[in-house]
C-alpha cells in the first residue's frame, strides 16, 4: 500500500503515520489509519441531556456523526477560532468527529519512537497512551481516543457478562498471552476469559513484552513453544511494538509460526483488514467483539 507521498506503508513495519494537531499550545496525535477525513467545522445540532464534551452532532453527506470537543475532554483552555478543524475518526465501527484547534502535519514515525508514560511524565493527564518523541527533541502526546469514547459512551466499551450467551465449555487448560497497552481493556480481556473459562492468561503491555515471552519459549531446544502458548491475542497500537508486527515476527519463526494468532483492536475495519492478513493474523476481531473473539478462540484452540 502506498501513500499519497509514494511512501511504502507495509504491514508489520512496526511503523506509523500520525497526525499531530495542537490543542491550545500543545501537540497531540492520533493514528491515521483511525482518521477518515479532516473537515472544516460544520452546522451543529445540539442534543439534550448529551455528555459535557459533546457539543452536538452534524449531518455529513448523510451520516449523522457526534462532535467531541477534545479540548474540554481534556481540561485544556479553548476558544473556537477559524482555525478550528474536525477529525473525524472511526472507532469500535462508529464515527467521531473530533474538534481540534489546529493540524500541524503528518509525521512517520516507528512505535519505537513512543515510550509508555507514568504519573511523572503525564501527571493528571489520564488519556496519554503514549509519549512521541518527534525531531528536534521535540514530544507529542499520543491520545488514547479509545478511552476517551467509552467513556462518553460506556456502551461502547463492551462487557464480560456478554460472553455468558456462549455456555460454560472446559478451557481451563489453554494457555494464552495477550499483548494489549490500555490497562481498562487488559481488565476487561481479564474478566471475560476468566468468565469464559480460560484461567491461565499472562498479559503484557506492549508487542515488544510479549515478543520477548515468545521468543525466550522459543530458545529453549527441550520444549515446544505450541505446548507452553496455545493462542496470542494482540492489540495493534502499542509503544515499542505493535500488534502487526509481532504477528509479523511470529508468523515468521519456525517454532512459533504454528500458534495462532488474533488480533483484536479498534482498527479492524473493511478498509484494513488487508494489513493483518498480510503479517499472517489467524482471525481478526473488532473491539468490542468480546463473544466473537471467545468463539474465535474456542474455534483454534479448543
Amino acid at each position: 500500500m502506498e501513500n499519497k507521498d509514494g511512501i511504502l506503508l507495509q504491514s508489520g513495519t512496526n511503523e506509523l503515520e500520525i497526525i499531530l494537531f495542537k490543542i491550545g499550545n500543545q501537540k497531540y496525535a492520533i493514528n491515521v489509519l483511525k482518521v477518515r477525513e479532516i473537515i472544516m467545522p460544520a452546522p451543529i445540532t445540539k442534543i439534550p441531556n448529551s455528555h459535557e464534551a459533546v457539543e452536538g452532532i452534524i449531518n455529513l453527506r448523510g451520516e449523522i456523526i457526534a462532535v467531541v470537543n477534545l479540548a474540554q475532554v481534556i481540561n485544556a483552555p479553548y476558544e473556537i477560532s477559524e482555525s478550528d478543524r474536525f477529525i473525524v475518526a472511526e472507532l469500535n465501527q462508529t464515527k467521531i468527529a473530533f474538534r481540534v484547534h489546529e493540524i500541524d502535519r503528518i509525521s512517520r514515525i516507528t512505535w519505537k519512537q513512543i515510550e509508555k508514560p507514568n504519573e511523572l511524565t503525564i501527571g493528571d493527564q489520564p488519556y496519554a497512551t503514549g509519549i512521541i518523541k518527534l525531531d528536534n527533541d521535540e514530544m507529542s502526546v499520543l491520545l488514547d481516543i479509545e478511552k476517551i469514547v467509552v467513556e462518553i459512551n460506556p456502551e461502547l466499551g463492551g462487557s464480560a457478562d456478554s460472553i455468558k450467551v456462549l455456555g460454560p465449555r472446559d478451557r481451563s487448560s489453554k494457555k494464552i498471552v495477550v499483548a494489549e497497552d490500555s490497562g481498562v481493556l487488559r481488565a476487561l480481556l481479564k474478566d471475560t476469559l476468566l468468565e469464559a473459562g480460560y484461567e491461565n492468561v499472562t498479559f503484557f503491555q506492549n508487542g515488544q513484552e510479549a515478543w520477548d515471552y515468545l521468543e525466550n519459549y522459543a530458545s529453549d531446544d527441550t520444549i515446544s513453544p505450541t505446548d507452553k502458548i496455545h493462542l496470542l491475542i494482540t492489540d495493534i497500537e502499542m509503544p515499542q511494538m505493535d500488534g502487526h508486527h509481532l504477528t509479523f515476527r511470529v508468523k515468521n519463526h519456525s517454532k512459533l509460526k504454528d500458534i495462532p494468532v488474533i488480533i483484536f483492536s479498534s482498527l479492524i475495519t473493511e478498509d484494513l483488514y488487508h494489513k493483518g492478513e498480510a503479517v499472517g493474523a489467524s482471525a481478526q476481531i473488532s473491539k468490542p467483539d468480546l463473544v466473537n473473539l471467545v468463539k474465535e478462540i474456542d474455534t483454534f484452540i479448543l
